[in-house]
């Protein structure tokens, strides 16, 4: 039997909610059981930074191909939208000026007038035009690598006291003098020294600096490519900046079978707490463990892979930051990244599952903007739901059911989900079908 993560033992520190199971069938098709979820009730939640209001829902404000169409002015208009909607974070693409059009090979941080999405002046008018309705705005920040202003490594606006100690020594420019990679190397651009006490102090300038509305005005932080360093570091940068919101991208090897299950995907999850307590507890990151296991849930019609809660919501939900897809692993409008896309026609049933779940939920801004007003006004029935019930990054799930076809649970106490082709509606008075689509449906009381 796998030994048990070593985040378990503080279960009750670490969830701002209990995983209770009642009345479930967690039966796979062969007769093996699937391991149940965590039930634990927590004594008091453990204390966290920069994970938002627990209340946020979360709006990926771009796409692959967004530098194409003047973004910041995009956003701008869609302003009194994205209220409408019921998001409270918008996170918006790299906006400094960069090698490639998407913008994660930045060379200059500080110059935002370059960028392919707008200069700097529009991407202000649509902070502000957001903030105006009460709409917080993220920034997607590359820390891990740089890419010179003309050279190899030349950087400039900022430079570090010395440019070449500011990229690590196992980078394959060859020249750098700094200290080892503290984390994944990344090959497209230097790989930077974050032991580095110029590096340090140059990236939170630079992030000191995105949060003053005279140049930006950020919110908070995407982390990018976090596994190329320490999450020690991204701690550091938030405890210096004291960000509303963080968030940091670690995509995490899916090593051994990748139709694994429950106990047999805990080494996944495993990484990502590994991550978020390398930070401190001072950022959440993306929880890709349960988009691997919803994507296999609905595509095999095996939803008894969710029975067992198997994502990082399972384990840390107020850190977890859960998606159906994003920029790189879903379709953006003229193609796109598009490397591990959800089933096209289950995305109803993955935000059904997200947007009642713990967690703080993201939508991608294709699937509210470009896939139809259908699927919009169920997202933001969804969202409504979800504001209405009180539904936070820490309620309690209560899994009804769970098995090849349907998956059932009760969120918060007070409202039921149920996803998949499988029958199966609350039991009891007072419940009342609040929405419903394709193979889902949401009931409150």
């Amino acid at each position: 039997m796998r030994a048990p993560p070593r985040h378990l033992p503080r279960l009750a520190l670490l969830l701002g909610a209990a995983l209770l199971v009642t009345g479930c069938d967690l039966a796979r098709p062969d007769g093996s059981a699937t391991r149940n979820p965590v039930a634990a009730q927590p004594a008091a939640p453990r204390q966290v930074q920069f994970a938002g209001g627990g209340s946020d829902v979360l709006l990926q404000g771009f796409h692959w191909n967004s530098h194409r169409w003047g973004w910041w002015n995009i956003v701008a208009a869609k302003a009194p939208d994205i209220q409408a909607a019921g998001f409270t974070l918008v996170w918006l693409p790299p906006a400094s000026r960069a090698a490639d059009s998407a913008g994660y090979l930045p060379s200059e941080w500080r110059n935002l007038d370059a960028s392919r999405y707008g200069t700097g002046a529009q991407l202000r008018t649509a902070i502000a035009a957001l903030h105006a309705r009460n709409v917080r705005v993220i920034a997607d920040v590359v820390v891990n690598h740089r890419v010179g202003t003309t050279n190899w490594a030349d950087f400039t606006s900022p430079a570090f006291a010395s440019n070449a100690a500011a990229v690590t020594q196992n980078d394959e420019w060859g020249l750098g003098t700094g200290a080892w990679d503290t984390g994944d190397g990344y090959h497209a651009a230097r790989d930077l020294d974050h032991t580095n006490a110029s590096v340090q102090t140059e990236i939170t300038g630079w992030l000191g600096w995105l949060e003053q509305s005279a140049n930006a005005g950020y919110d908070g932080w995407r982390y990018d490519y976090v596994k190329g360093f320490s999450g020690s570091y991204v701690g550091s940068y938030n405890a210096a900046t004291l960000p509303y919101f963080s968030v940091g991208e670690l995509w995490p090897d899916i090593t051994g079978d990748y139709y694994a299950s429950c106990s047999g995907i805990n080494y996944h999850r495993q990484k990502l707490m590994d991550w978020i307590d390398a930070t401190g507890g001072r950022s959440a990151a993306f929880d890709f463990t349960t988009k691997w296991q919803l994507m296999l849930a609905v595509d095999r019609t095996e939803y008894w892979r969710m029975g067992c809660v198997p994502g990082a919501i399972g384990w840390w939900p107020q850190m977890s930051v859960t998606f159906v897809d994003n920029h790189d692993t879903g379709p953006s409008p003229d193609g796109g990244q598009n490397h591990w896309p959800f089933p096209a026609g289950k995305v109803e049933q993955g935000y059904a599952y997200i947007l009642t779940h713990p967690g703080t939920p993201t939508v991608y801004w294709p699937h509210y903007f470009d896939w139809g007003p259908d699927l919009q006004n169920k997202i933001r029935t969804l969202i409504g739901i979800r504001k209405q019930q009180g539904i936070t990054s820490t309620s309690t799930i209560a899994v009804q059911v769970a098995d090849a076809t349907r998956y059932a649970a009760i969120i918060n106490g007070n409202t039921a989900m149920k996803i998949g082709s499988g029958s199966w509606s609350p039991s009891g008075a007072g419940w009342v079908l609040a929405a419903s689509g394709s193979d889902w449906a949401v009931w409150k009381k």
